[in-house]
């Protein structure tokens, strides 16, 4: 291949639309069956992608390298538009959002200021603007785009300790760092929550130490009576409460914390509310089960992941705050990149929001794909893999040979194949996760609950049907029994 770029220029033009061309035949090549995984081990694998050198003295050349990539790469690639996919919160990627990654990639654009993404940049603030409104945020809100969910809540975090510190502590903690007080500093979320909370603490300088668990109930949400005395009994002992973390679907359950009952407590002791729902928040789409995220609108920031529920290639996700001043908290200037006088003129330079300085114009694919899919076919999709979620629960809590822990509230389901042996249970369920994968091609997902192994379904794909479910259970049933 003769060109480095795609320019103006014919020959380029050409090399590019081959190359494209040629990598769509051979990624529609690899889908030759549906099954979700080829099958081969860990081992098996190191040996099919081992070479000598990956830098060799001289180029091999396009058309080598590309072979070698059809022989050793893609077949063993996990194909997550399968139906045999479902393990975790990562689902396959919707087509009009893989046009908008060609767009991306081709067009190389930079979200830290104006003049590294024009139109990029208004696209940004656009669509951020329309998804605070979609949340129940008013126009004193703003939001910027992340690399996930754990940069997300890390952003949230930092801007709920300076917002407590500035307003609460009357102390400057952007300027003068961390003092002996915010030793004392504590956050308080789901003992099931993700743990970007505990790395955030430690990234932050306020160590584990700050990261109070809170017990769940029978449907693994937040027991608010607990917090409540948590939050009292740290008062007591000369810590600071500051920040309530409510998780909008935990990664195992897909439990959703009381959002209301949250920001009554926050409000009333002077706390910011954030809610993770990196997972939940594709819920607001669907007209049937919307108004079990209703309290969204009451909470200070939100994590966003488009990369969940939305059906959008990695990564892709936003925090939204409903006073955009919070953002404060991440601004510095610099000569060089976002000038003070340049905004003064109307150019908007993202970076002055963002923990990442380089970042991608992951915007496009929401901006992209909203508007294909609309309002009607965004409720289909997010209600299709809901109402998917709550068949399979229905008809294995019908069945004698499984147990389950909690009705779905989203689009997971936590299970397990029962033996009188507790252990020897755990070792059944293990088994059959294994033989899926390497024998069957299906991948599922595993847990621990009340410290025994169960098996897990996160349904995010709209193309499983109800007979698959049902296929899927009979198949799991008969790899227990053959374990036995």
């Amino acid at each position: 291949m003769e060109s480095f770029f795609l320019t103006n220029e014919s020959k380029s033009k050409e090399d590019y639309k081959k190359l494209i061309s040629d990598t769509a035949e051979a990624i529609t090549d690899a889908f030759c069956d549906d099954r979700a995984y080829s099958g081969p081990t860990p081992e098996e694998l190191k040996k099919t992608v081992h070479q000598d050198s990956i830098l060799p003295e001289k180029g091999l050349g396009w058309d080598k390298v590309f072979s070698l990539t059809k022989e050793k790469v893609l077949p063993n690639l996990l194909r997550t538009p399968s139906t045999d996919y479902m393990a975790h919160l990562h689902g396959p990627s919707l087509i009009e959002t893989i046009a908008s990654e060609l767009i991306i990639s081709t067009f190389n654009q930079s979200m830290d200021s104006w003049d590294q993404s024009p139109v990029a940049t208004e696209i940004e603030v656009e669509t951020i603007r329309h998804l605070c409104a979609l949340y129940g945020y008013d126009s004193s809100s703003d939001g910027v785009f992340t690399s996930g969910g754990s940069q997300s809540n890390q952003t949230a975090i930092i801007l709920a300790r300076d917002w407590f510190c500035n307003q609460i502590l009357k102390y400057d903690v952007k300027k003068f760092g961390l003092n002996e007080k915010c030793s004392r500093l504590r956050m308080y979320t789901s003992e099931i929550s993700h743990f970007s909370m505990e790395k955030s603490a430690h990234i932050l300088g306020l160590g584990y130490q700050a990261v109070v668990k809170v017990p769940v109930d029978a449907r693994k949400k937040m027991d608010v009576s607990a917090l409540r005395s948590l939050i009292e009994a740290d008062k007591k002992a000369g810590n600071i409460p500051f920040l309530i973390v409510g998780t909008v679907g935990t990664t195992d359950f897909g439990s959703i914390d009381p959002l209301e009952e949250l920001a009554a407590l926050a409000h009333e002791n002077n706390m910011w509310l954030h809610a993770d729902a990196a997972y939940g928040s594709g819920v607001i789409m669907s007209e049937k089960y919307r108004g079990s995220v209703t309290g969204l609108s009451l909470c200070d920031s939100i994590t966003v992941d488009f990369h969940k529920m939305f059906l959008m290639p990695i990564s892709c996700s936003a925090v939204l705050v409903k006073d955009a001043r919070d953002f404060e908290a991440l601004t510095i200037h610099a000569d060089y990149l976002n000038r003070e006088e340049d905004e003064e003129d109307g150019y908007t330079n993202l970076v002055d929001k963002s923990l990442q300085t380089t970042r991608r114009f992951d915007a496009l694919k929401v901006w992209v794909s909203f508007q294909t899919r609309g309002k009607n076919g965004w409720s289909k999709i997010i209600e299709t893999s809901m109402d998917n979620a709550r068949f399979f629960y229905e008809i294995l809590s019908k069945d004698s040979n499984f147990e389950t822990i909690t009705e779905p509230e989203i689009s997971s389901v936590v299970f397990r194949f029962k033996n009188r042996d507790e252990k020897m249970a755990d070792q059944i369920n293990k088994k059959v996760r294994r033989a899926l994968i390497h024998e069957h091609g299906i991948v599922i997902g595993q847990t621990v609950s009340n410290e025994r192994v169960f098996l897990k379904f996160t349904l995010l794909n709209p193309r499983i049907s109800h007979e698959k479910l049902r296929e899927l259970k009979d198949l799991i049933t008969s790899l227990a029994k053959e374990v036995l």
